[in-house]
């Protein structure tokens, strides 16, 4: 787990990287994951990119994520009805402002089990092996224990074993029926650590996530400027 001295230090590292030059194709490229992944809470403002993400999964994907083959109009529906009130949201993105991975964190709207959650999380394909799945994860946890959460748990198809990895190595216990498995995680209560190291965390993600506008935006301009410059240059070869 990421400790509050981690996050002092990276966040000293953030903008670092993102006034360079993006690459079209980095993403893609063999890829070591950084000691820490800034990971943004997100709102209803961001329900474009949610859907946008979501609906970028193919059909295998999309079958492991909600246990059934949703279809366009499906994903569309899961992300109206979401509750940023009562639920949250984590996503990271990448410099392109691209959500390239989000996690849903259900509080149980049942009064016998307010204290329990349910942990969804997505990958795209090309950002996976980086180990987002299980920082997403650190992250929800630490977010549920501060929200007085005391069981997670984690309802997957057997076959996702990317999933339900990630929850066996938290020491969650796992119990398999046919197709299905279920994960639960019992969390230890709030304590100083945990409460700082989110404070911290949210704090770097949103430099991070500002950096990125700020990146986006300067690179977006350098592209018209240098649009122009050509077709100026054009004009004048044609005369």
């Amino acid at each position: 787990m990421v400790t509050p001295g981690t996050l002092i230090k990276a966040s000293f590292d953030a903008g670092k990287e993102f006034f360079r030059a993006p690459a079209e194709d980095k993403e893609r490229l063999p890829y070591k994951a950084p000691v820490m992944v800034p990971i943004r809470s997100i709102g209803p403002s961001h329900g474009e990119r949610i859907e946008k993400h979501l609906l970028a999964l193919d059909a295998q994907d999309r079958y492991l994520r909600f246990g059934y083959a949703a279809s366009d109009e499906q994903i569309q529906r899961y992300v109206s009805g979401l509750n940023y009130e009562r639920d949250d949201i984590f996503g990271i993105y990448n410099r392109k402002l691209e959500l390239i991975a989000m996690a849903h964190l259900a509080l149980s709207i049942d009064p016998e089990l307010k204290s329990c959650a349910e942990f969804g999380v997505s990958v795209l394909k090309h950002a996976r092996g980086r180990g987002y799945g299980a920082r997403l994860f650190d992250r929800a946890v630490i977010h549920a224990r501060n929200e007085g959460v005391s069981m997670m748990f984690i309802h997957a198809l057997s076959e996702n074993t990317a999933m339900l990895n990630i929850a066996r190595k938290a020491g969650a216990v796992i119990e398999r029926d046919g197709s299905e498995s279920e994960a639960y995680l019992k969390l230890p209560p709030a304590d100083l650590d945990s409460r700082m190291t989110e404070m911290l965390e949210e704090q770097i993600a949103q430099t991070d996530y500002r950096l990125k506008v700020q990146a986006k935006q300067f690179w977006d301009l350098l592209g018209i400027v240098q649009e122009v410059r050509r077709g100026v240059r054009d004009s004048r070869d044609r005369m």
